[in-house]
């Protein structure tokens, strides 16, 4: 047996795109490599995987990473591809640190038969494993098909390039494959299996370092952001959604989720005070549409996960109704969201900055502090509607509202920023004892 020297070796590595995201993605000389000589038949392996430091203001956070090869047998998973993938996942959750991985391949070594069904298996149990103990984040950066569509849908957050293509089954081969968009990156955004968007390699690795450094390390710490600038924005009754929260946020911190996934829904993560705060805004259209409902009750469940506050902004007339709605089972997804939030155990701030109108406000309706503007208006149902079907005029004030408990505060627009700066503060040390079980059984 001829015994090859490291430098031989290091010759039969490629410089692969592979390792220059990971190179990218790292800080200078912060990565390391696991497995790097683990090969199958002779072969390299089709997955590049280690750990490494990414700086965060003057501190570094640790995270786990793989990336797929596609220059090894166009990225073929294989058995030990899945090995080094698996690892990573395990490594990750005996530290508890986050786990980045970057998808590029043609899909399963259809070489090894039946055996790579076990190895993708092997790897969605491994995610599975650690979903809600360390923050998982997928970046599509080439072609991401069947399994590895689904490992990277079960990521907490999904980032896709522009030119990306996603897809469960190749949308080419299907009867109906000339659908415009099918597949496309696009469409990932759109349906809501993606979270992010970025332009190319280059901005996806920026937004994904950006979200690194926010995220808790894990669900038994916080997030926070080690610089931040004072907001100065003055807040008044005319702002609503984006503008709102880019408004009571610190300066250049937030990001935004699913922007392309349900029409009347603001989701984003930001800091208030250099603390990682989820910030909901609904308002961008009159009604909360299925589509809506979903968008939201993932990012909170998400958010609750990892322990970070929600700040939900409600300007609302209520669900969609339709009869179109109702067909599609619409009820589903509303019923989700107000499993998700009355479940919630993180600390949950309402801010009624609009209209609160019917069911929407009852779904809504188990924050720990619920703050209204004075020109908010609350009621069972449309205040039009109820002069039709009641006869009379409802009462929406916000001091009606509060004289029965339902709100806690009512201030003026331009005190918003305080008003829940303090209620964040008072509910920092938030305890909850949940009743045991292994989960609420969630309405899909």
């Amino acid at each position: 047996m001829v015994t090859k020297s490291l430098a031989e070796m290091e010759q039969n590595v490629p410089d692969s795109e592979a390792r220059k995201r990971l190179s990218a993605f790292f800080d200078e000389d912060g990565f390391c490599e696991l497995d790097k000589f683990l090969s199958a038949d002779g072969e390299l392996s089709s997955v590049v995987a280690g750990y490494g430091t990414v700086k965060n203001g003057i501190s570094f956070q640790r995270v786990y990473a793989f990336a797929q090869d596609i220059s090894v047998r166009g990225g073929a998973v294989d058995k030990t591809a899945a090995l080094k993938i698996k690892r990573v996942y395990e490594l990750a959750a005996k530290s508890g640190y986050p786990v980045v991985g970057f998808f590029d391949s043609k899909g399963g070594d259809i070489n090894e038969g039946m055996a790579v069904l076990s190895a993708y298996g092997d790897i969605m149990k491994a995610s599975a494993a650690i979903s809600g103990v360390v923050p998982q984040i997928a970046v599509i950066t080439g072609v991401c098909a069947g399994c590895a569509a689904m490992l990277a849908a079960m990521a907490d957050v999904a980032v896709i390039t522009e030119k990306s293509e996603l897809f469960l089954t190749s949308p080419f081969n299907n009867e109906d494959g000339k659908l415009a968009g099918a597949g496309s990156a696009a469409n990932a955004l759109k349906s809501g299996v993606c979270q992010i968007s970025a332009k190319d390699d280059t901005d996806a690795i920026s937004k994904v370092k950006q979200l690194v450094s926010v995220l808790p390390q894990n669900n038994l710490s916080t997030g926070w952001a080690e610089v931040s600038e004072e907001n100065t924005s003055e807040i008044n009754a005319s702002l609503k959604g984006a503008e709102l929260v880019s408004a009571i946020a610190d300066v250049n911190s937030v990001i935004e989720f699913s922007a392309d996934f349900g029409s009347a829904a603001y989701t984003a993560l930001c800091s208030v005070d250099m603390d990682t705060i989820a910030f909901v805004a609904t308002g961008k259209a009159a009604k909360l549409t299925s589509a809506d409902c979903a968008k939201i009750a993932r990012f909170v469940q998400f958010a609750d996960v990892f322990s970070i506050p929600v700040v939900t902004i409600i300007d609302t007339e209520g669900f969609e109704g339709s009869s179109a709605a109702e067909l599609s089972g619409s009820v589903r997804d509303c019923a989700r969201l107000a499993q998700v939030y009355a479940t919630a155990t993180t600390v949950k701030i309402n801010l009624i900055s609009g209209k609160a109108f019917g069911a929407a406000f009852a779904a809504f309706d188990s924050a720990d502090i619920t703050i209204a503007w004075e020109n908010a208006q609350i009621a069972p149902m449309n205040p039009e509607a109820g002069k039709v079907f009641m006869g009379e005029e409802l009462v929406t004030s916000p001091f009606a509202a509060a004289s029965l408990g339902m709100v806690d505060s009512v201030i003026d627009a331009a005190n918003t920023r305080e008003a829940i700066g303090s209620a964040l503060e008072m509910c920092a040390d938030k305890r909850v004892s949940a009743p045991h079980r292994k989960h609420a059984n969630f309405s899909f």
